[in-house]
C-alpha cells in the first residue's frame, strides 16, 4: 500500500486508524515517522514519504514520533493472511527466530539462501531481516524501560541486544531519547512486582464474545481459566514459561505478563496477538463478507468478529484430535488428563501446568487415553510426527504442505485438518463445510446446507472463509461464542 501515495495521503489527512501498521508516514522536515492516525496536524504532502515498515523508516534515518508511538501500531494484517515467503519471514522474525538463530537460521526455515531472504525482504519491506529484528528489539526495550524498574544492563540483555552500547545507540536513534530519558516519561509502574502491564492495540471494531467466550469455554483445566473478567493461561516460551492474563477493553486488550525470562517478552506478545487475531483488518473482512446478501445481516448485527488462534500450534493440533466427535466438555476432560499426567508444573494461583510437549505425549502410556482405538491411533501418529519433525505447524509452516501432511495421518479427515489450518496455522481462508453447526446455521440463513453446495457458495467469501465460520457459528446457540458471566 505504501506505493499508492494518493491513498496514503488520504489516510493521513483523515487520521484513519484502520491503516495503522499498513504503512508509516515519514516527514522530511522533522525527520520523524508516524502512524497514519497520528493526532498532530498532517504535514505538507510534499514533505511526506511512505514506508512499508517501521524498520524501513528507521533505516532511512527517521525516528519514532513520541506522540503516536508508531512502533506500537497493530501489525500489518498481510503477514497473517498471506502464505508467501515474505509473510512467513515476518511471522518468524516476530517469533524471535533471528534473535535466537540469526539470519542463517531464518533462511533455513524458509528454504532459501541468506542472500535470497535479504533480497525478498528488502524488495517488499525496504529493510532486511537484521533491521526488522532490530526494530523489534527497540520496541521490546521501550516496553521494559517504561514498565519495569530493571537496571538498563538487564533491559539491554532481555531485549536481545549484544551490548549496552548497541542498546543505547539504538534507543537514541529510534526514539530520539536516551534510555534514561525514556524512563522518566514512563507510565506508572504495575502494582504487582514481576508482572508487566501492557496494552495490545487492535483495529476496530472488535467483537470480544467469540474470542474470549471460545477461549473460556474450551479452556484446559490447569492450563487455562477465566477469572475476574480475564482469560488466563500458561505459555511455553523459548527461554522459560509465562502466565498471561488478557482482558478486553474499549480500545485495547489489557495484557498482564509474568515471565520467567524477560528475553521472551516480544515472543509472548506476538503469540498473544496471534491468539486473539489482533492484527486482522476487520473492515476489509466484513466488507467482503457483506457482499453476500444472505450473510450481510449476520455481519451487520455484530461486526468485528475474529478467528481465535493459539499460542502453540502443536498443542492445538493435539486438542483438535481429542475433540473429534465429542462434546466441548469431554474434550476438556481428555486434555486435562494429559496435562495432569505429563504436563510440567508451574507456580501460580489458579493455573498449575504447561501443556505437555509432543515429546512428553509420545512417551505417554496409551492406557491413559480413554477414547476409541481409532482416535488413539490418530493421537499417536500426530504426536510422533510432531516430535520427529516430519510435521511442521509453526508460524513459518507451508500451509499447503501442512494440510497434505495432516491428511496423510490416520484418522485425520477434512474437519480436523481444516480446524487445525484455521486455528493453528492461521489460514484466514480455512473452511469446515462438514461441521454440523455450520450446516445448521446455513440452513437457518437460507444458504446451501450440503457441504458441496456450501463450498460453491463460499467461493464469494474468499479469502475470509474462516471469518465466515465465526459469523455462522454466532447465529445459533453456540456457547463458545459468548462471554462467560
Amino acid at each position: 500500500m505504501h506505493e499508492d501515495a494518493e491513498r496514503c495521503v488520504r489516510a493521513v489527512k483523515s487520521k484513519d486508524a484502520r491503516f495503522d501498521g499498513w504503512f508509516f508516514t515519514a516527514v522530511l522536515t522533522t525527520r520523524i515517522y508516524c502512524r497514519p492516525s497520528c493526532p498532530v496536524a498532517p504535514p505538507k504532502v510534499e514533505n511526506m514519504r511512505f514506508y512499508p515498515s517501521a524498520a524501513a523508516a528507521q533505516q532511512a534515518g527517521f525516528r519514532a514520533c513520541k506522540r503516536c508511538r508508531p512502533d506500537a501500531s497493530p501489525g500489518s494484517p498481510l503477514w497473517n493472511h498471506r502464505a508467501d515467503s515474505v509473510a512467513k519471514a515476518m511471522r518468524l522474525i516476530a517469533d524471535g527466530v533471528v534473535d535466537r538463530d540469526g539470519v542463517p537460521g531464518l533462511a533455513v526455515r524458509l528454504g532459501y539462501s541468506v542472500r535470497q531472504v535479504e533480497r525478498l525482504l528488502l524488495a517488499e519491506l525496504g529493510a532486511g531481516p537484521l533491521a526488522l529484528a532490530r526494530a523489534q528489539r527497540a520496541q521490546t526495550a521501550r516496553l521494559l524501560i517504561e514498565t519495569t524498574s530493571l537496571p538498563m544492563v538487564e533491559v539491554a540483555s532481555a531485549a536481545g541486544f549484544a551490548s549496552v552500547r548497541a542498546f543505547n545507540e539504538t534507543v537514541r536513534e529510534v526514539f530520539g531519547l536516551s534510555p534514561t530519558d525514556l524512563r522518566t516519561r514512563r507510565r506508572p509502574a504495575p502494582d504487582t512486582p514481576g508482572v508487566l502491564s501492557l496494552r495490545l492495540p487492535f483495529r476496530a471494531p472488535l467483537r470480544p464474545d467469540n474470542l474470549f467466550g471460545h477461549l473460556a469455554a474450551t479452556g484446559v483445566p490447569g492450563v487455562e481459566e477465566w477469572r475476574d473478567g480475564a482469560y488466563r493461561r500458561t505459555l511455553r516460551l523459548p527461554h522459560g514459561h509465562a502466565v498471561v492474563s488478557l482482558s478486553p477493553q474499549a480500545d485495547h486488550v489489557a495484557c498482564r505478563l509474568a515471565l520467567s525470562d524477560l528475553r521472551d517478552l516480544s515472543i509472548a506478545i506476538a503469540r498473544c496477538r496471534r491468539l486473539l487475531d489482533l492484527d486482522a483488518d476487520p473492515v476489509a473482512v466484513d466488507d467482503e463478507l457483506r457482499s453476500d446478501p444472505l450473510l450481510a445481516p449476520v455481519v451487520d448485527a455484530a461486526p468485528g468478529r475474529r478467528v481465535p488462534g493459539t499460542v502453540d500450534a502443536a498443542e492445538f493440533a493435539v486438542r483438535a484430535v481429542l475433540g473429534q466427535q465429542v462434546s466441548t466438555a469431554a474434550a476438556r476432560t481428555h486434555a486435562g488428563r494429559l496435562v495432569a499426567a505429563v504436563g510440567e508444573e508451574v507456580e501460580d494461583v489458579g493455573l498449575t501446568h504447561l501443556f505437555p510437549t509432543p515429546s512428553a505425549l509420545a512417551s505417554l502410556d496409551p492406557a491413559l487415553l480413554a477414547m476409541p482405538q481409532s482416535r488413539k491411533i490418530a493421537f499417536r501418529a500426530l504426536v510422533e510426527a510432531l516430535d520427529g519433525g516430519s510435521l511442521d505447524l509453526g508460524v513459518g509452516a507451508d500451509w499447503a504442505k501442512a494440510r497434505a501432511d495432516l491428511t496423510a495421518l490416520p484418522g485425520f479427515g477434512p474437519w480436523t485438518v481444516e480446524v487445525i489450518a484455521m486455528r493453528a496455522l492461521g489460514d484466514p481462508d480455512a473452511f469446515i463445510p462438514t461441521d454440523l453447526g455450520i450446516r445448521i446455521a446455513s440452513r437457518t440463513l437460507g444458504l446451501p446446507d450440503t457441504p458441496a453446495a456450501l463450498v460453491r457458495r463460499a467461493q464469494r467469501w474468499r479469502p475470509w472463509r474462516a471469518y465466515a465460520v465465526q459469523y455462522l457459528w454466532a447465529t445459533g446457540d453456540h456457547a463458545v461464542n459468548r462471554l462467560p458471566a
